[in-house]
């Protein structure tokens, strides 16, 4: 048996336990496929990740990301989460960001004295979305399909789907029937009207993957990074922007969203919940 140091961070909160946490396995390189895999499951959590020496020259540390069901080529909250973790326990990037390589290839975080943040990476699937995918997303959140303002693919390694409605109490009050959304990565966005919301967000996420471990993801950086994507090239979000996530899970995640030349950067705070060693 082996120990492996081990951090669990919030991330997209300052406060803890109001972000989204991730578990981080550091210096994981003794640990086997499958024992990572049961490890994600046994933790039960959106993600679990595991801290590698890096392949490429480049990299600072790869990353290694499972949810409960599969290892997925990239995702926001654990790139962050793990960052700080790494850092936290004495990581040292070869330059002034951090490179993390990932099965989507190498993400830049740049890193200030207030958050981690980081370079939102391609889409891989982007434009409308099929009729019969819509009448099962519909039924699946319990919505007429008149409430959808407009929907896209912003697939950036997870599979996410997205569906604008038209004001955030309607995406507060959302009780999906999950069954029907089985096998889907599916984030559901709508703007705060500073009248009735206030001034603290522009828009409300929430993302629903039905069957794999919770089935509401608390603050999830790759679909924000894709609504960005999708949102600015519509002209319908400003170059930089907060979004609230998890109010309707009793957190208070934000993410800030900005956009630098053709770049956008998904960025949030990081804190440690707890530190410790996993044996295997």
């Amino acid at each position: 048996m082996s120990q492996f140091q081990f951090k669990q961070v919030d991330v997209f909160s300052r406060v803890a336990l109001k972000g989204n946490p991730v578990a981080v396995v550091l210096n994981a390189d003794g640990l086997s496929d499958a024992q990572m895999a049961d490890f994600a499951r046994w933790t039960n959590l959106s993600e679990t990740t595991f801290v590698l020496r890096p392949q490429d020259p480049q990299a600072d540390y790869r990353l290694r990301i499972f949810t409960t069901l599969r290892e997925l080529p990239f995702a926001g909250h654990p790139t962050l989460g793990s960052c700080h973790a790494w850092l936290e326990a004495g990581g040292q990037p070869k330059g002034r960001e951090v490179i993390q390589e990932c099965g989507a290839g190498l993400i830049t975080i740049r890193r200030d004295a207030e958050q981690l943040a980081f370079k939102a990476p391609p889409l891989l699937r982007s434009g409308p979305v099929e009729e019969a995918l819509m009448q099962r997303i519909c039924a699946g959140l319990r919505i007429e399909p008149q409430a959808v303002v407009r929907a896209s693919w912003v697939d950036n390694g997870p599979g996410w789907v997205a569906v604008m409605l038209r004001d955030r109490a309607q995406v507060l009050a959302l009780e999906p029937d999950y069954p029907q959304l089985l096998g889907l990565a599916l984030g559901v966005i709508a703007p705060w009207g500073s009248a009735k919301d206030g001034d603290e967000a522009h828009f409300e996420v929430r993302a629903f993957i039905a069957g794999d471990g919770m089935q509401e993801d608390p603050v999830t950086g790759s679909l924000n990074a894709g609504l960005a994507q999708w949102l600015m090239a519509q002209g319908l979000a400003p170059a930089r922007y907060t979004v609230s996530q998890g109010t309707a899970m009793g957190r208070a995640g934000r993410v800030a969203i900005e956009r630098v030349g053709d770049d956008i950067w998904v960025g949030g705070a990081a804190v440690t919940c707890l530190s410790g060693h996993l044996t295997l």
